[in-house]
């Protein structure tokens, strides 16, 4: 019998979204679609706050962090189940860096690092000479459940520290589940809860619904 490749990968893809906590997430997105996007999130402070030194499970001499090139970044980004759903790497046009944990000669997990300006949802924001964004935290399937996150987070902390970005941000969906558990191990804090409207692709509008006492 001949398998539709194509149909299991989205099964599988829907199936991701419902394990992990993301069927909100994912209706949000398909609105979207029709023109009705409605976007809660967090602005977050990540690193500012002390917390144990995440561990990987199992053996953490069998995985190398490296720093991968744009073009690397986008071949894995294809190999992403639901793929169409992430932006493209190379559409991005600032100083982008890409951390990942290599296993194998594979990679299993990458995070990006924004330390000029960026766009989300037509909100820009420009970042200070101290100051960087995190953005596009992914595990692969095979290695979820190991705690990659958290540590490759971790180490993104420590090499921006280096480089003198003591003020680490990042966004977090308000429906995204697994996004929220990662960064509640690092002690990660939000400062404050937005939402964005954008009806048609024509009429924008965001603002402030709570500010949080840090």
């Amino acid at each position: 019998m001949e398998v539709n490749k194509d149909g299991f990968y989205k099964i599988k893809w829907f199936w991701n979204i419902l394990k992990n906590g993301l069927f909100l997430f994912g209706v949000r997105n398909q609105l979207a679609r029709f023109g009705f996007d409605v976007d809660p999130f967090y602005w977050v402070l990540e690193g500012a706050s002390d917390c144990e030194p995440p561990k990987i499970k199992g053996n953490p001499s069998d995985y190398e962090l490296v720093h991968l090139e744009i073009e690397e970044i986008e071949v894995v980004r294809k190999n992403i189940v639901g793929s169409d759903q992430i932006p493209r790497i190379l559409d991005f046009h600032s100083q982008i860096k890409c951390i990942a944990l290599r296993h194998e000669g594979e990679i299993a997990a990458f995070t990006l690092i924004e330390l000029d300006h960026f766009n989300y949802n037509r909100m820009v924001f420009h970042l200070k000479e101290n100051e960087a964004y995190l953005f596009h935290m992914y595990t692969f399937e095979s290695y979820r459940g190991k705690n990659l996150a958290p540590y490759l987070r971790y180490q993104s902390y420590l090499m921006l520290r280096d480089m003198g970005r003591d003020k680490i941000y990042s966004i977090t969906q308000y429906f995204n589940k697994s996004s929220k558990n990662f960064k509640k191990k690092l002690n990660a804090r939000n400062l404050q809860l937005y939402i964005n409207i954008i009806i048609f692709k024509k009429y924008q509008h965001h603002f402030v619904l709570r500010s949080y006492n840090t």
